[in-house]
């Protein structure tokens, strides 16, 4: 019994160790990126703000997570993996479900302060449709976000 509890008790840990030994970020990681990326945009403006969370060698890069920023419009300001996307409304942007995540994302941050919003989306390492969990903090009419996949 002794040996199963104890078995049970590391397995989270072990859990997590395989997840960082494979290069995804963690929710700390996460949290921690967003905050970081919101008091750059306070501190250098939007502009610089938003062209060093676009840029492939900016600070807000880190394994699979990278920032996107939103107006509360859907409008994407900033995107850490795909500048493409910059300039382009995704409010109606839809998952593999047919989840309306963007919509769903301006809305929770109308409501509140900083959240998590699940939902599933292209990894840029696999290419391949995972489940990703987005934390967000709203910073005046955007949406600052870093995500990770589960």
């Amino acid at each position: 019994m002794k040996r199963f509890l104890t078995a049970t008790l590391l397995l989270p840990i072990a859990l997590i160790g395989a997840q960082a030994a494979e290069g995804g970020a963690t929710e700390t990681d996460a949290t921690a990126m967003v905050k970081k990326g919101v008091t750059f945009i306070k501190t250098n403006g939007k502009d610089k703000g938003y062209a060093e969370i676009t840029s492939k060698t900016g600070q807000f890069r880190q394994q699979d997570l990278y920032l996107v920023v939103y107006g509360l419009d859907g409008m994407v300001h900033a995107h850490g993996a795909n500048e493409k996307m910059v300039g382009k409304n995704l409010i109606d942007l839809k998952d593999v479900d047919g989840k309306a995540f963007v919509r769903e994302r301006v809305e929770l941050a109308k409501a509140k302060p900083s959240f998590w919003q699940d939902y599933k989306f292209t990894n840029p390492e696999t290419k391949k449709i995972e489940p990703k969990a987005m934390y967000c903090e709203r910073l005046d009419e955007t949406i600052v976000c870093g995500g990770i996949y589960k």
